[in-house]
């Protein structure tokens, strides 16, 4: 299996509810450093998994929905727990959904994984990934 990565970060700011997480209950901020790795099991004609310029602006674009913001405000998230765990498969659905529709131009059609990572700190990181 063949994969590319590329990365990018966001910072936000959040809450969480649950007696859990104990101090992050209260409005505290994040910045997450983004890796995501396009798979394939060959390359394509022009010996590339994805191409990496679309890759890295798509990837941006989406966390560009998120940058600066509190999304404790996102009507999309209400009620959730915008953890680490729980941003991982958001930005993978993204990118999933930007492979099926082409934005990753004719590289991205031969994908057949995608594994999108947040750091949330040099100590700390979640992930999600699947087969697209």
């Amino acid at each position: 299996m063949f994969s590319l990565t590329v990365r990018d970060h966001f910072m936000i700011a959040h809450s969480f509810t649950g007696e859990i997480f104990g101090p992050a209950q209260k409005l505290h901020g994040a910045t997450y450093v983004v890796e995501a790795s396009f798979m394939r099991p060959e390359l394509d004609d022009d010996d590339l998994v994805v191409d990496i310029g679309l890759a890295g602006e798509v990837l941006g674009k989406i966390l560009g929905e998120f940058n600066f913001r509190n999304l404790d405000e996102l009507e999309q998230f209400e009620g959730r727990n915008t953890t680490t765990e729980f941003m991982a498969r958001v930005v993978f659905d993204r990118l999933a959904e930007a492979i099926e529709n082409g934005r990753l131009g004719p590289t991205g059609q031969g994908l057949t994984r995608l594994r999108v990572e947040l750091h949330e700190s040099h100590v700390a990181r979640a992930a999600y990934e699947a087969s697209i």
